[in-house]
């Protein structure tokens, strides 16, 4: 089977339910966004191979290749553009698996459109600018590579001094949602608390962190 194009500037849509397929790509339409709907995890990394999207709303309950199979993949191809991940049963270890494999934020059905289209528009809007290095600052320290390109969004903002609270409004996610990151960065450095996560940090990259405060 023919995998289905992506075009530049696109975002991805996988469920297994028409329904949901229409209702998502009618609501980007009416925001300005361009999106390409896939019924499966199979024929979406097929297409994503060719054209990466500006994001990407997956569910987690597909048929055939779950959900968190499709993240696995795209995690071990070190995908950068924002994943949210959306599931029809409210399961805390599902939603927590899927934020380490490099989701942005998690929506159980039914979920507000509105809520999902504004954290959407923020998200791309954020991976568009870390694209043409908005974001950019983190030096070559030991563990970088460890990091997902969201967790080192994050790193770049809280080690500037940015808030969680802040932080995610520059990133367009929770506040939550950046503590979990955080917690993520500070297990894969070895960082015991906030003091030491900044001494492996700025031991390697004082410069670059300052400019982004």
């Amino acid at each position: 089977m023919i995998p289905l194009a992506l075009q530049e500037g696109t975002l991805a849509i996988v469920d297994d339910d028409a329904s949901v397929r229409d209702a998502l790509s009618m609501l980007l339409k009416l925001e300005g966004f361009s999106s390409k709907t896939f019924g499966d995890g199979d024929s979406f990394l097929e297409a994503v191979a060719g054209v990466a999207p500006v994001g990407v709303i997956l569910d987690l309950n597909l048929p055939g290749r779950s959900g968190l199979d499709v993240l696995r993949r795209l995690a071990g191809q070190r995908f950068e553009p924002p994943v949210f991940v959306i599931s029809g049963q409210s399961d805390v270890p599902l939603a927590v698996e899927a934020m380490k494999l490099g989701a942005l934020d998690f929506f159980e059905k039914p979920f507000s459109a509105s809520v999902l289209i504004e954290r959407v528009r923020e998200a791309v809007t954020a991976y568009r600018r870390s694209m043409s290095g908005y974001l950019d600052g983190l030096a070559d320290f030991p563990g970088r590579d460890l990091l997902t390109k969201r967790e080192r969004d994050v790193l770049v903002l809280i080690a500037g001094g940015a808030s969680n609270k802040e932080a995610g409004r520059r990133l367009g996610i929770s506040p939550r949602t950046i503590e979990v990151h955080r917690a993520h960065i500070m297990d894969k450095l070895c960082a015991r608390n906030a003091a030491d996560l900044m001494r492996i940090v700025m031991s390697y990259a004082p410069r670059e962190i300052a400019r982004t405060g």
